[in-house]
């Protein structure tokens, strides 16, 4: 029973490597808030910026490099969705609805949706931002 601990331990380690990063104020507070989720964000932003627009799914890009531009609260809330990821996300439901997607369809699915959540965090932070500036005035 001792070794299987163990055995766990060897199947899920990775190597992990330092790196060191000069960054805004206000940007490394956010990621130090998502320290945890700091290597899947990377992971994510460099498939997206390496699928080079190959994917039906690249609208993500532009969601993406909004938000790293640190828009106002008031960006944030009006952020909706290009007309090309709204018609990639309605493709994939189509299919989904008929059972024909494809392990791509599926990839696209699982990014749409941690895209999603982020633009939901972000703009759940921007609700807040607006709310303590309405109170503080």
């Amino acid at each position: 029973m001792s070794e299987a601990p163990e055995l766990w331990k060897l199947l899920y380690f990775r190597q992990m490597a330092s790196i060191t990063l000069s960054l805004p104020d206000d940007l490394a507070s956010q990621i130090q808030a998502q320290q945890q989720q700091l290597p899947r964000i990377l992971e994510l932003g460099l498939r997206e910026l390496n699928a080079g627009g190959q994917s039906g799914f690249d609208g993500a890009a532009d969601v993406l490099e909004l938000l790293a531009a640190l828009p106002s609260p008031e960006e944030i809330l009006n952020l909706r969705p290009s007309a090309r990821l709204s018609a990639r996300v309605a493709e994939i439901v189509e299919k989904s609805r008929a059972g024909e997607m494809t392990p791509l369809d599926e990839e696209d699915w699982e990014r749409y949706e941690y895209l999603e959540h982020l633009v939901r965090m972000a703009k759940a932070a921007a609700q807040v931002k607006l709310a303590s500036s309405a109170g503080d005035a």
